[in-house]
């Protein structure tokens, strides 16, 4: 399949996962609204909103030529480090966590602006780096550095699902620039026993765990919300109970328009709708990593594995939490769930997703340093 051919598959899925979150959204959250703001619009419009500027800027961004995107990285790197060393200062404190900023109807969450910007400064570093990468200190310490420290901050806030996502996406990088397996295999075993003293660390971390190996030992705790889901996809069935008839919505599923809003669609659309949602994204992951085998130059693949991988590992994240799978943690589904921040950065990736496909027909590798 051609690249434009690739790039106009991409743009129908896109566009079924973004009609589907925006009935999803209406549906789970107009009776919350109602019940916070005295309206049952508030969420969708702010939804809609969101969905309106990460176009506009997703828009901008194919406009924007192609060499100052990537000589752009370590500006935005460098941007998203000082919001985060801003926002665990500043930002403003929900549930014990300081992620956000908020500016008049929307939030910003900084760690969603990181993890773009440290995609794209790792596409650049690889790739201009990728005669190093089989050497530990020169080739796979600097960029290990730099997502360590990025992905720090984050853990500062505190946010480990993130912190655990962004190195998930270097590691990526780096397996697809061929670092060496050994390295990385140490780099996986010393991260899992930092990940297992994080978690021992803190109770509500190991209430999680807790939780996800047995949530009905504390079916009105620290399993409620778990619980909540099951019942939801649960009463679903095979064809659902139909487009906003979902019980789980009113007051009983937390975080229903948010991170846990694939229950509802299981309740609502059933193992019919989940197992289309599941498509979609099985189909964006096949769409993104051909268009990353097409490129010619290793900035565009690296971008583009970088890219479709992150919104790929937050949705399977996302549904595995959901189904019980993973412990729960609050990831939102990509291109779906209500979240200003995240949405609009998930409609950014994908406009750079599409400009580093458009850049893969038009480049020539006897021109670039970069060629095969």
């Amino acid at each position: 399949m051609t690249p434009r051919r690739l790039r106009q598959l991409l743009l129908v899925i896109i566009t079924a996962l973004l009609g589907l979150g925006i009935v999803a959204v209406y549906s789970s959250s107009a009776m919350a609204s109602e019940a916070t703001y005295g309206g049952s619009v508030h969420f969708i419009v702010n939804h809609l909103v969101s969905i309106a500027l990460g176009l506009a800027i997703g828009g901008i961004c194919l406009m924007i030529p192609y060499d100052r995107l990537r000589m752009s990285g370590r500006w935005m790197l460098l941007a998203s480090v000082v919001l985060l060393v801003l926002v665990d200062c500043f930002g403003q404190e929900v549930g014990g966590a300081r992620r956000w900023f908020r500016i008049g109807r929307l939030s910003l969450q900084p760690s969603e602006f990181a993890q773009l910007s440290l995609v794209i400064y790792l596409a650049d570093l690889l790739a201009r780096r990728s005669a190093n990468l089989k050497e530990l200190w020169r080739g796979l310490m600097p960029p290990l550095l730099i997502t360590g420290m990025t992905a720090g901050l984050v853990l500062i806030q505190p946010d480990l699902g993130t912190t655990i996502a962004m190195g998930a996406v270097a590691l990526l990088l780096l397996a697809v620039a061929k670092a060496r397996w050994q390295h990385l295999a140490w780099v996986v075993g010393l991260a899992s026993i930092a990940l297992i003293f994080l978690i021992a660390g803190e109770e509500y971390r190991r209430r999680r765990i807790l939780a996800f190996l047995d949530p009905w030992a504390d079916p009105q705790g620290s399993g409620y919300q778990i619980l909540q889901s099951y019942f939801a996809m649960a009463d679903g069935g095979l064809m659902g109970r139909g487009v906003g008839a979902s019980l789980q919505k009113l007051f009983f599923l937390p975080s229903a328009h948010t991170d846990f809003i694939f229950a509802i669609i299981g309740e609502e659309l059933g193992l019919v709708g989940t197992t289309a949602v599941i498509a979609l994204f099985g189909l964006f992951l096949a769409c993104g990593f051909r268009i990353a085998l097409a490129a010619q130059d290793l900035f565009s693949k690296y971008l583009v594995c970088g890219l479709v991988g992150m919104l790929g590992l937050e949705a399977m994240v996302n549904m595995a939490v959901v189904t019980g799978m993973l412990p729960t943690k609050g990831l939102p589904l990509p291109l779906i769930s209500y979240g200003g921040t995240s949405m609009i950065m998930n409609l950014i990736a994908c406009a750079l997703i599409f400009q580093a496909s458009r850049h893969a027909e038009r480049f020539d590798p006897t021109q670039s340093a970069l060629g095969r």
